[in-house]
């Protein structure tokens, strides 16, 4: 095991905070700036709580840790989209090993990014589906702003439903998503309605 290195512990801080600079370049097709991979790495750890909750699953733990860690390797791969896939090949290993190594978390790297990858526990599945399901809410989100792009992508989105995601929590979360008023959160809070006297 590698020795562990406090300057490389900050530097792997600074690494994480860069994130919040990596667009997602999907970015790209909608023309309308997107959460950037820091925004959308939160989300994805709520997403898989709740999905790990709606699923029995008890090791949150481990749920939270990993999908902090499940996108890190992009500080130094960056994002890429469906198009950029087909042409680019990223080394999100190496880029992970060179993120993690020396730091306090290097076992974060050898274990739970390792697992994610292979998708083969309950645990990396949870993760790889509010992964997915972080796309459909922001689509939702962009559909506010103006965006098509929802609309026309939606036969490949309900094929990520149908095919893709592995719980059926997930599923259930994605038809709930889908048919879901992004701006409720807020109009069902508004204080006018709850606070009868207010800007009286």
């Amino acid at each position: 095991m590698a020795k562990k290195d406090i300057k490389k512990d900050v530097e792997f801080l600074y690494g994480i905070g860069s994130l919040r600079n990596v667009g997602r370049t999907w970015e790209q097709v909608i023309g309308m700036p997107c959460a950037s991979v820091l925004e959308h790495t939160v989300r994805v750890a709520f997403l898989a709580l709740l999905i790990a909750r709606m699923e029995g699953e008890k090791n949150e733990e481990k749920i939270l840790k990993m999908a902090l860690v499940h996108d890190l390797a992009e500080a130094r791969t960056g994002d890429t989209n469906a198009i950029h896939a087909v042409y680019v090949e990223r080394d999100e290993h190496k880029a992970a090993h060179d993120l993690f190594n020396s730091t306090a978390f290097s076992d974060l790297n050898t274990t739970l990014v390792a697992e994610y990858k292979e998708r083969k526990t309950k645990v990396s599945q949870i993760i790889k589906d509010a992964d997915n399901l972080d796309c459909d809410l922001e689509l939702k989100e962009l559909e506010e702003r103006g965006s098509k792009m929802r609309a026309k992508n939606l036969p490949n989105r309900k094929l990520i439903r149908n095919k893709k995601l592995y719980t059926k929590s997930a599923r259930r979360l994605w038809d709930e998503i889908n048919t879901s008023d992004p701006s409720s959160w807020y109009l069902g809070t508004e204080k006018w309605w709850r606070m009868k006297d207010a800007g009286r």
